[in-house]
């Protein structure tokens, strides 16, 4: 596998043999696109959505005994709201970049960015920093965040950079194979070092931005466990099943432990002006290798420092 521009270019040892008994046969150099796709769609090589949209562009043709798609289509920043955004405000914020590669990337989101505009306006995003990252690389692409995290929730956020990459994770998405784990400090001591939460959660009637727990809501599963903690504080690591809206803020409030700074679900801000939230590692498969790539998010110095307190106290 090979990049040439926006071509991904694919010579026949990267393609599955297609000459089986009741198979059609593999396509050679010269055969028109229709084969080609015929071909792939036969193979479940590749998402139809997607190679049925790249043969509605041209975007498949040969070379030699080569097999081009057209994956990467480039973007012109100034014909895009995001990324003239990015072009205006040059000097912003600029997270890390965790991992990358032609297909994705991760950027590690500081607490109190959102990730994307949520008024009209809005400025600041981390979407904006993801084109602004692409647009300083010089190759503006079609970037699409795959997960959100709250906007004072620190921690790695997954992009695609492409459709097929995009179509994969969004897949991974649903069938809940993308793997998140985080690190919260909860008020009061927990009473088990381990467990799962299963709440289904819903909108709160009587306030806009709430969350609660609900009986008619959708399943939510969250599961914890202790890392350190006093009578006053809890360290605790957890991994979401599922993705709900403020789905760990909800889950540790409803069963006694709302997060430290979290004034919307009862926690204290003194100690913190936003909700002690932190995603610390995401896993998911790559969208063309299916290797597993892991994203590892420094822990941030507010988290380090109560951790510290915590492990002092625990002596």
């Amino acid at each position: 596998m090979n990049r040439n521009g926006p071509w991904l270019e694919l010579s026949w040892p990267d393609l599955p043999a297609g000459d089986a008994s009741g198979e059609l046969l593999r396509p050679r150099a010269g055969s028109h696109p229709h084969e080609v796709r015929q071909w792939l769609l036969a193979r479940s090589a590749l998402p139809p959505k997607w190679v049925g949209r790249l043969f509605s562009v041209g975007g498949i043709r040969w070379e030699g005994d080569t097999l081009q798609l057209l994956a990467f289509n480039p973007i012109d920043p100034r014909e895009d709201a995001l990324y003239r955004k990015a072009a205006m405000d040059e000097g912003g914020p600029q997270p890390d970049v965790l991992y990358e590669d032609d297909f994705c990337l991760v950027l590690n989101k500081p607490a109190g960015m959102p990730v994307h505009e949520s008024v009209q306006g809005q400025r600041g995003t981390l979407d904006e920093a993801a084109a602004r990252h692409l647009l300083n690389k010089g190759a503006p692409l079609v970037v699409r965040h795959i997960h959100r995290l709250d906007d004072d929730t620190s921690g790695p956020v997954l992009y695609a950079k492409c459709d097929l990459a995009q179509l994969k994770l969004d897949e991974a998405m649903r069938n809940k194979t993308i793997d998140r784990q985080y690190l919260a400090v909860v008020h009061g001591r927990l009473r088990s070092e381990s467990g799962t939460i299963d709440k289904p959660l819903g909108r709160d009637r009587h306030h806009r931005s709430r969350r609660r727990v609900t009986p008619d809501g959708e399943q939510a599963i969250t599961h914890y466990e202790v890392v350190n903690g006093s009578k006053q504080l809890t360290l605790v690591r957890l991994r979401l099943e599922t993705g709900r809206t403020h789905q760990i803020r909800v889950h540790m409030s409803h069963i006694g432990h709302p997060l430290v700074g979290d004034g919307l679900y009862g926690g204290d801000g003194r100690m913190l002006p936003h909700q002690a939230l932190h995603g610390e590692r995401l896993l998911f498969a790559h969208p063309w290798t299916d290797l597993p790539i892991e994203a590892i998010a420094p822990w941030p110095d507010w988290l380090q420092r109560i951790a510290q307190e915590l492990a002092a106290r625990s002596k």
